[in-house]
């Protein structure tokens, strides 16, 4: 049975050496360059998500900078806008001061004008009055029979 034992070893050996020759081939000739390739293909997937995370990154910046630069463009037009309108308010401020003083010194030449007009008036009434005063006196004073 060692005699037989020993046989089969003996033809084993050839075969062994077969399974690690086959082994240290596929080794060279398949499994490193696969390796290989797969190492190559998994650092430019990472390379590619990478590449695609800055560029994301990057899109979000330019992004944030654009939103900021329109709202600074919003805000530089509001404040134009505000600007043109308080200079318009105080357009019309100004014009409609003038009108008023205007306005006034036009009623003050008018009650000026009317204060001179009243006087006149009086005048011209007491004058009137003391016309027609004389003339009732003399009416009155005047003998019967002249009348």
């Amino acid at each position: 049975m060692l005699v037989q034992l020993g046989g089969l070893l003996l033809g084993a050996i050839p075969t062994a050496i077969l399974l690690l020759l086959v082994y240290l081939l596929y080794s060279v000739l398949v499994h490193k360059p696969l390796k290989r390739v797969l190492d190559e293909r998994r650092a430019k997937t990472e390379g590619a998500v990478q590449k695609a995370q800055a560029d994301i990154s990057a899109a979000a910046a330019r992004t944030a900078e654009y939103e900021q630069r329109l709202r600074e463009a919003r805000l530089l037009v509001f404040k134009r806008q505000e600007a043109r309108r308080k200079e318009a308010l105080d357009v019309r401020a100004k014009a409609l001061a003038e009108v008023r003083e205007r306005v006034q010194q036009e009623v003050s030449q008018a009650r000026a004008t009317l204060a001179e007009d009243s006087s006149a008036a009086k005048a011209g009434l007491e004058g009137e009055a003391g016309k027609l005063a004389s003339e009732i006196v003399q009416a009155v004073l005047r003998p019967a029979g002249a009348r």
